[in-house]
């Protein structure tokens, strides 16, 4: 599996490692996402989502049926897909995930476009990550602001 990796220049990232189910078909590489149970076309966007699934799944025990992936919003009046949604038991969303190719950079302008999505949201926490870098912020909606955590968020109750 690794010299599949190594032909498609995926980097090793500032995540656990866990060994995906890849393919080749068709000229492409493919992931598994073990979530909606079903083959994907392996993008950097998508290697690093699959990275953040693992890692809260397996290391952070969140439970797999609170996720949504690529969720529909609209924004401005456009349509726009959020990368991955956390809700908790209640079906509120409590983490948004916006997830970048390792070679994006997180500027103040990327942190900007994810808290356009959160607007919409509102969740409590809010994760940016190229899986090399990786922004944690808490939302207090009482005083409308942005925290930066230096942990990630416990799993939903």
């Amino acid at each position: 599996m690794d010299s599949n990796l190594d032909q498609i220049h995926l980097p090793t990232l500032n995540l656990p490692h866990f060994e995906p189910q890849l393919l080749e078909k068709e000229g492409k590489m493919w992931i598994f996402d073990s979530l909606r149970k079903k083959q994907l076309v392996l993008t950097p966007e998508e290697w690093v989502r699959q990275h953040w699934i693992n890692f809260l799944i397996t290391q952070l025990k969140f439970p797999k049926g609170l996720f949504a992936l690529e969720k529909g919003l609209v924004y401005n009046k456009l349509l726009k897909r959020t990368d991955l949604v956390v809700w908790d038991k209640n079906g509120n969303p409590y983490l948004l995930i916006e997830c970048k190719a390792p070679k994006v950079k997180l500027t103040q302008k990327t942190i900007e476009q994810a808290c356009m999505y959160h607007k919409e949201l509102k969740t409590p926490f809010l994760l940016i990550s190229n899986g090399l870098q990786h922004i944690c912020l808490s939302f207090d909606s009482v005083a409308e602001k942005f925290t930066q955590e230096k942990n990630f968020p416990e799993p939903p109750v």
